[in-house]
């Protein structure tokens, strides 16, 4: 079986409220004023391009403080400093760790691949400062490929990148839209909650 792993909410911890919270605490003073304004920057089309790899970063933060009337400077802090913040999900890791001793083992495991909706800035930031990404045998950033995740192109990408056959690859993601995309192209996916429920439905499928 090849497993293709999400990053943010992953392997990687992503806490867009709580980011926003420590960067606007005058202007979200609330968790329902944090979870709107996450929306506004996070799910809005700049950001969206950006992850696509066709804005660039300072684009998207002068954007994001005129039409959100952020202060610039604050603005900057927090979108220069999320590959920072996008620190490793110990117990996931570890789960990644072992799966990559059964591949090479032979136990299972075909291959370990990732598919991330990220941006140039934060996916070179991850590759040159976690030793553990090289556990896999490749992958796609969106920045990259200039393709988002759930568009079926960036899978479909993926897939003829590194000859992988559909019904023999599983896709993890903690957004069931990313998941559903995957199945949808053929593909097993684990809608991922938790490192102990990832391990457990792995397990199922003798993993």
């Amino acid at each position: 079986m090849n497993i293709v792993f999400d990053f943010g909410a992953v392997l990687f911890a992503w806490q867009p409220r709580q980011l926003l919270r420590q960067a606007f605490p005058e202007r979200v003073p609330t968790e329902a004023d944090a979870a709107a304004l996450a929306h506004q920057v996070f799910g809005h089309p700049d950001w969206l391009e950006f992850d696509r790899g066709v804005l660039d970063i300072d684009v998207v933060i002068d954007r994001i403080s005129t039409r959100l009337t952020l202060p610039l400077a604050a603005t900057q802090e927090l979108v220069y400093g999320i590959g920072e913040r996008l620190t490793p999900m110990t117990d996931t890791v570890a789960l990644l760790k072992r799966l990559h001793r059964r591949r090479q083992q032979g136990d299972g495991v075909t291959g370990l691949y990732y598919l991330s909706n990220m941006s140039l800035p934060y996916a070179r930031f991850l590759e040159t400062h976690h030793a553990f990404l090289a556990c896999f045998d490749g992958g796609l950033f969106s920045g990259d490929v200039k393709l988002i995740k759930p568009e079926a192109a960036i899978y479909q990408a993926l897939q003829q990148q590194y000859a992988l056959i559909p019904e023999q690859t599983l896709f993890i993601d903690d957004l069931l839209s990313n998941v559903h995309a995957a199945q949808a192209l053929g593909w097993q996916g684990i809608h991922f909650e938790s490192a102990s429920q990832l391990e457990a439905a792995l397990s199922l499928l003798g993993l």
